[in-house]
């Protein structure tokens, strides 16, 4: 691949015959106090466990209204043959749909409100433009799991990204119990980067976003950073978000409550940040999914 001296593979990754865990050597909030809403205290949580939870984000007006676009999508023929749309292997039934922050005006509205935006910039220390954006279902009864990996691992590995110096903001748009598939993190995993071990499979997306395969850390090594990190549940009510960094090691159950999961998904990254050719694949993945769009975010 082609990378600039500046930019050399300081996270390998998919080449080696056995794991590696590499130090992370990149800053987790590169911003202060002073740049917006977080305060001195959220912005040392934030470094310390890799996420941050906020209780309410966006009004019960906002959520009613992104509640019924959601059930609305789901249920247009169109939207469900698009290639931009993930459906379950089994059910049938919408599980994502990408580049939603272009496609639907009211998505687009919130990828780039300031309460959003702010909050990215000032973890990020930056400008930040929209690598990827999706809304998700876990539908009761029959929801699926994603197995535990790093975002930023199939960025960097896929997409190019040099560096995690992204940040994903996941908008409840139902409540998170316990029970019903919430997102898991392992706090403090993101200052550890786990090199996965084999080659990207060819046009390996079309698989992993129904199944994670490509790029999941092996069970000896999950198993060291559960023991070493533990595990944070995240529950929360509808209407509120969790931000999180690009290389935490995050999973999440399946779902067979009668309570459906469902969030809008936005990952920002620094415009100091951005892709080159990927690190560990023939080809970028689609648009769809990593976003080749610099435009600051909010502009």
């Amino acid at each position: 691949m082609n990378h600039p001296a500046a930019l050399a593979d300081r996270y390998p990754t998919r080449t080696e015959t056995e794991t590696q865990v590499i130090a992370r050597e990149d800053a987790v909030v590169q911003g202060s106090a002073q740049d917006g809403p977080l305060d001195s205290e959220e912005l040392s949580s934030f470094e310390e466990k890799g996420y941050l939870s906020i209780d309410q984000l966006i009004s019960p007006d906002e959520l009613a209204l992104f509640k019924r676009e959601l059930s609305r999508l789901a249920q247009d023929p169109a939207v469900k043959q698009d290639e931009r749309t993930v459906v379950e292997a089994k059910s049938d039934e919408v599980r994502s749909i990408f580049e939603i922050h272009r496609t639907n005006e009211i998505f687009a509205k919130i990828a780039n409100d300031p309460r959003v935006v702010e909050r990215a910039r000032q973890i990020l220390g930056s400008e930040v433009y929209i690598h990827q954006s999706r809304i998700n279902y876990k539908p009761s009864f029959t929801g699926k799991d994603f197995t535990w990996h790093s975002d930023f691992e199939t960025w960097h590995a896929e997409d190019g990204m040099p560096a995690p110096r992204a940040v994903s903001v996941s908008i409840s748009l139902t409540d998170n119990y316990s029970f019903n598939g919430p997102l898991m993190i392992m706090p403090g995993s993101h200052q550890h980067f786990i090199s996965a071990v084999g080659a990207t499979p060819e046009d390996n997306h079309e698989k992993s976003l129904v199944m994670q395969g490509a790029g999941v850390p092996d069970a000896e090594t999950l198993t060291e950073f559960a023991d070493r990190f533990g595990i944070d549940v995240l529950e929360g009510p509808a209407g509120g978000a969790v931000m999180f960094d690009s290389n935490c090691m995050h999973a999440s159950n399946g779902n067979v409550t009668p309570y459906s999961r469902s969030n809008v998904f936005l990952v920002y990254n620094s415009v100091e940040n951005l892709p080159t050719d990927p690190y560990a694949a023939a080809k970028p993945r689609p648009e769809h999914l990593g976003s080749r769009d610099f435009t600051p975010a909010g502009s």
